[in-house]
């Protein structure tokens, strides 16, 4: 399995190491369900150096991603130097209109675009880029000479200074969502998957140990595996690629049409002409939220039933800490109404849930009882 370049400080706090696509990744650090509080309540330190970060260099680019992405990137303008450059959550789609991966990129400069992807797919998503690039006059690079570290959670404003150059603390700090900050090596976004204010720090991986100790030192950080990484971006409502969103479904299926870009018509972007049915026609299923009411554990793949019937099943399940009760993503008929009840399927049993808009959980408040985190808790680097 591959290794990245913190694995030794995590086998060293003592983390329980697991296969991630290839990866070897920390799941935790002793308890899941402490790291996952702390997020919410104070800050986070996630080591995400498995993802990819794909630069892509030449004049063509942006006419390259027109071609391979649902938004618009010439919506992204060319910065001056020094200012933050912007950045856009994105989709490729394959040509039957369906997700073949999700994406963040940033357009860095006149000539040069970055993308951060998943680590389960990026192989798939260089081999991509790398077939249409020729025809665009673009350069493919892989930048695995980078870093990067999640940070996350609302202290994670106050403790930028643990880990990054004096002169830049202010400048990321008034760092706008999707915007990054690049400078001597450094790119800092205002970018997370956990549904909190955070920063995700790109940078030569030699200096990993560095950056990595210095935020540690911070006195509301704490290293967070990947386990509670997913219990957080769950109760944020975010889809994870290979589970609420794949290349068998679209996205209007998957909860993510806000992120097509219609006009300009002349814009014909892979996907776009078998999508068209679907947009003026609509679907059969779509995204929903579901609590659990009676006491189970919601799972991937439990049908979703109503009056006995099978309308859909769950994409992603499982225990809110937060909230304390089972929730999960679900794809689901349309007519299905936010606000009523169905059952879920668990080991014969027919449970109760609520179907619900999302999140489940904003900001570290609970959407739906009102639950506030602060960092006033108990649950501390030193409890931990």
């Amino acid at each position: 399995m591959a290794q990245t370049s913190l694995h030794n400080r995590h086998v060293a706090l003592g983390a329980k190491m697991v296969d991630f696509s290839g990866w070897e990744m920390p799941l935790h650090y002793g308890s899941q369900l402490q790291e996952h509080h702390e997020v919410r309540r104070c800050c986070g330190l996630f080591d995400v150096s498995h993802m990819g970060i794909i630069d892509l260099l030449g004049e063509g680019g942006e006419d390259l991603l027109q071609r391979l992405l649902a938004c618009d990137v010439a919506r992204l303008p060319v910065v001056e130097p020094g200012d933050p450059v912007p950045g856009a959550y994105g989709l490729m789609l394959n040509d039957r209109g369906n997700v073949a991966d999700d994406l963040i990129l940033f357009r860095l400069k006149k000539g040069l675009f970055s993308l951060v992807v998943n680590a389960s797919t990026r192989k798939k998503d260089l081999a991509w880029l790398r077939a249409h690039a020729p025809s665009f006059g673009v350069q493919v690079v892989l930048r695995q000479e980078l870093a990067i570290l999640a940070l996350q959670g609302p202290k994670a404003p106050d403790s930028l200074e643990h880990a990054l150059p004096s002169h830049l603390v202010e400048k990321v700090a008034a760092l706008r969502p999707f915007q990054m900050l690049v400078e001597g090596g450094w790119r800092v976004a205002r970018t997370g998957y956990t549904g909190e204010d955070g920063f995700e720090l790109m940078f030569p991986a030699e200096w990993s140990e560095r950056v990595w100790n210095g935020l540690l030192r911070g006195e509301m950080v704490s290293p967070v595996g990947l386990g509670a990484r997913d219990t957080l971006r769950l109760e944020a409502g975010l889809n994870l690629y290979g589970t609420d969103m794949d290349e068998k479904h679209n996205p209007l299926e998957s909860g993510v049409a806000w992120t097509i870009d219609w006009e300009p018509e002349s814009r014909d972007f892979i996907g776009r002409a078998a999508l068209k049915k679907w947009r003026y026609g609509g679907v059969d299923k779509k995204r929903v939220g579901l609590i659990l009411q009676d006491k189970g554990v919601l799972r991937n793949q439990q049908k979703v039933l109503l009056g006995g019937k099978i309308m859909g099943e769950i994409t992603s399940g499982g225990y809110s800490p937060t909230l304390g009760k089972g929730i999960a993503l679900a794809r689901v008929a349309s007519h299905l109404e936010v606000g009523g009840g169905c059952q879920v399927e668990v080991r014969g049993r027919h449970l109760e849930a609520r179907i619900v808009s999302l999140p489940f959980v904003k900001r570290g408040v609970s959407v739906w009882d009102g639950k506030e985190g602060s960092c006033s808790s108990p649950l501390t680097r030193e409890s931990s």
